[in-house]
Formats: C-alpha cells, sequence, structure tokens
C-alpha cells in the first residue's frame, strides 16, 4: 500500500509540479534513457494508465509480502530492476513507461514459483494467478498501438528466471515434517516403533540378537 500510495503521490507530482513526462521513460541503448529503469514504473500516461496497474501492484505485492516474506523484498526489486534493463537493452526505440513491465513480472513469478516448487500453497496461489490473470497473455503480442508490449514481455520473462532462483528457499510453513522422524525415547510410545515394519518373528529375532543368545 506504501508503494501504491508513492506511485499515486508521484503522479499527482508530475502533473501539477513537473514537466517532461517522457525523460522519465526508459529510452533504450540511450545513456540519458537509463534512468528510465528506475524512474519508468513510478509514471505513467493518465489516470486510467495508473489504475489499470495500481489495482493488480496492489493485489499481487500483498500475494508476494504475505505468502513469500523472506524472499519478498530480493524478488520484487529483481523483478523491478531486471526487467527495466531488459527493456533498455533489447526494446523498441522509444520511450517506455508505466509499472506494466512489473506487474507482468510479478505475475509470471507467483505462477511459477508454484510450478518450481510444487507445496500445496504455492500450487494454490499460482492457480489463483491463471484465474485472476490469465487475460493478461493478450498484453505479450507485438504491434498494440501505445503498450509497451516489450515491457510485459521481458518481465514475464524475468518473473520465471527470478522464481528458478528463489526455489529453494521456501518459507517455514512450507517445509515438511515427518511425524515419524521424532526423536523421542521409546517408552514414550505404546507400541514399538517398527511394529509395523517387523513382523512377530523378525522381532524375536533381534531380541535374541540383541542379548548374546
Amino acid at each position: 500500500m506504501v508503494f501504491i500510495g508513492f506511485l499515486w503521490v508521484f503522479h499527482f507530482y508530475r502533473i501539477f509540479l513537473s514537466s517532461g513526462r517522457l525523460r522519465l521513460g526508459i529510452f533504450p541503448r540511450e545513456i540519458d534513457g537509463l534512468l528510465g529503469v528506475i524512474t519508468a514504473p513510478l509514471a505513467h500516461s493518465d489516470m486510467g494508465h495508473l489504475i489499470s496497474n495500481s489495482l493488480p501492484l496492489l493485489v499481487l505485492m500483498t500475494i508476494i509480502f504475505y505468502f513469500y516474506r523472506r524472499i519478498a523484498w530480493p524478488s520484487f526489486l529483481l523483478i523491478y530492476v531486471l526487467t527495466g534493463l531488459s527493456v533498455w537493452v533489447l526494446a523498441r526505440p522509444v520511450y517506455h513507461i508505466g509499472a506494466s513491465g512489473v506487474v507482468y513480472g510479478l505475475v509470471s513469478f507467483i505462477f511459477w514459483i508454484g510450478i518450481f516448487r510444487r507445496n500445496l500453497k504455492s500450487i494454490i496461489l499460482s492457480l489463483v494467478i491463471v484465474i485472476m490473470y490469465s487475460g493478461y497473455f493478450y498484453g505479450l503480442l507485438p504491434n498494440q498501438e501505445g503498450i509497451s508490449w516489450e515491457s510485459h514481455l521481458f518481465g514475464g520473462v524475468v518473473g520465471i528466471v527470478v522464481a528458478f532462483l528463489f526455489r529453494a528457499m521456501i518459507e517455514r510453513d512450507e517445509i515438511v515434517v515427518d511425524p515419524w522422524a521424532d526423536e523421542s525415547d521409546e517408552e514414550d510410545f505404546l507400541l514399538d516403533r517398527d511394529t509395523f515394519k517387523l513382523t512377530k518373528w523378525e522381532r524375536e529375532e533381534r531380541d535374541r540378537m540383541g542379548q548374546g543368545l
């Protein structure tokens, strides 16, 4: 919510107290456009553009910061920066603004982290993302007027890469506990630990060998 609030404050500041919207964008392969890696996701062309990015950002960042707390900040920052750098290196030589690349990166990250981890929580979150944002696939198609489809595409690819990098850094609630791996003393149990693993004859044979008979 703090980040979304900052986007709105920045938008109104730019409208009333600043000018030069395009200078905030990423202009590929130009040194002056490199600053846009940081500033472009903060700049939006109009209120409709800002709203269309604010709502999914609020949902996606809430999911990441609530369910993936250990990796929330590094994942978000990597998606933010690497998406911008990819656009600067590979995109068309026009100005690219808006946080939609970050949105696509977060959608991709949440979906693919479920594929890589394959535990119940992450799989459910992946399915939620599919249901809510499956329509975003059309944003990857090229040659859309006024849309930086490169930001969408590179954001999606970066999301996959970041999910793969953090696939092993699981949360505490994702740790699988084996109830049979308890190291408690045998007298704490009503039956022998191997009651259902060995036959009666095998247990008697083990006891005789243990007593040196």
